[in-house]
């Protein structure tokens, strides 16, 4: 591992209004309160053809690695891409390499290829088999960079890979320029310190939102190894009651707000669905819904990969509480409620009748298997 520069510099806050610049980099100005702030990762639609990065012929490669999330990319893989796209030079290739099924589209992340390892048994725990995954595209490839999501899989794989292949690890990083990059030192001063072969990237560290798209060309993966975990003992996967998750945990939540008052049926579509119990706080003063499943800037703040949410108006500090959410969509009456601007999808209907008819659906549903 390489020794930490021995200089400190004042914390930035990587959410702080930044300036996007022409290439796509987010640029925080010291002392400036001017500029996008980055708040859900979502960039508006551009409908004229932006240039391709570079054509090639490519020397040098950099590999983004990620686990694919119901064939789809994490935000934090996306901006992981668009990252390693902001950096690349013409002449460097940028490869996405995805463990498990993925449907996104990458050439509109920067992307040149990506490889996609569909046939990733998603229910085995098996770290050993995907970093000799690593190991095959890091001998068939020899990327000079290889870039992770510091979270969750993604992390976990990231270290993996480079304590396993002896490459000098950098986790954590909250900011990059072209040849240096910022990671926390302390609790007010980070460090500065070159680029790294492997490097694990925080929340927000690139703008999605690029003036150019990638080739996006699809390759074929090489097989995953097959690999003895020794220690391990695989017991499968088992799905937990999302009644008594975390809400800062929970991946579906369905959320109620002044405008449900039939709670028992809400209750009842939240079992059937699967889906953890989220609430406004005008529900929870109300007392329709405890204090721990308030949603909100004075409740918890979550990161749910669909957040459905019924009769909530939005008002800001509940949007805050859901700014991390991947899909967001609102049923109200109100078709110009603040939650509107917010969710990927509104309903305009009475939440207590799309219950019902939900609740119908998915039994009947569950009835034909």
């Amino acid at each position: 591992m390489n020794t930490l520069m021995h200089s400190t510099v004042p914390r930035i806050d990587p959410r702080r209004p930044a300036i996007i610049t022409p290439a796509g980099l987010r640029r925080i100005v010291l002392g400036s309160s001017e500029g996008e702030r980055l708040a859900n990762g979502r960039s508006a639609q551009h409908t004229a053809a932006k240039p391709v990065r570079s054509a090639g012929p490519f020397n040098q490669t950099t590999v983004v690695v990620t686990h694919a999330e119901r064939g789809a990319l994490t935000d934090g893989a996306r901006q992981a891409i668009a990252a390693a796209a902001i950096l690349a030079s013409a002449q460097v290739e940028v490869v996405v390499a995805v463990l498990g099924a993925c449907h996104d589209d990458v050439a509109a992340l920067g992307a040149d290829s990506m490889l996609v390892l569909e046939d990733l048994d998603t229910g085995r725990y098996q770290p050993g088999a995907c970093v000799a995954w690593l190991d095959k595209l890091q001998a068939l490839l020899q990327p000079a960079q290889w870039l992770f999501a510091d979270s969750g899989a993604d992390g976990q794989l990231g270290r993996r890979f480079a304590v396993n292949a002896g490459l000098d690890l950098v986790c954590g990083v909250a900011e990059l320029a072209t040849d240096k990059l910022r990671i926390p030192a302390t609790s007010h001063q980070d460090w500065l310190r070159p680029h790294a072969p492997v490097m694990l990237l925080a929340k927000n560290v690139a703008s999605t939102k690029l003036p150019f798209v990638g080739l996006g060309r699809k390759e074929p993966a090489p097989p995953l190894p097959a690999v003895v975990e020794l220690g391990i003992e695989d017991m499968g996967v088992q799905a937990g009651d999302p009644q008594t998750l975390a809400l800062e945990e929970a991946d579906f939540i369905l959320a109620a707000g002044n405008g449900v008052t039939d709670v028992p049926l809400f209750h009842t579509l939240a079992r059937e669905v699967g889906a953890a119990v989220g609430a406004s706080r005008v529900a929870v003063d109300d007392g329709r819904f405890t204090r721990q499943q308030q949603v909100g800037a004075t409740g918890k703040t979550v990161s749910a990969s669909g957040y459905l949410a019924l009769g909530i108006s939005g008002a800001v500090q509940h949007l805050q509480g859901i700014k991390d959410c991947r899909h967001v969509i609102a049923v109200n009456l109100d078709a110009s409620a603040p939650i509107s601007r917010r969710a990927d999808l509104t309903v305009v209907e009475d939440s207590a009748a799309l219950m019902q008819a939900l609740l119908d659906l998915v039994r009947q549903q569950k009835e034909g298997v």
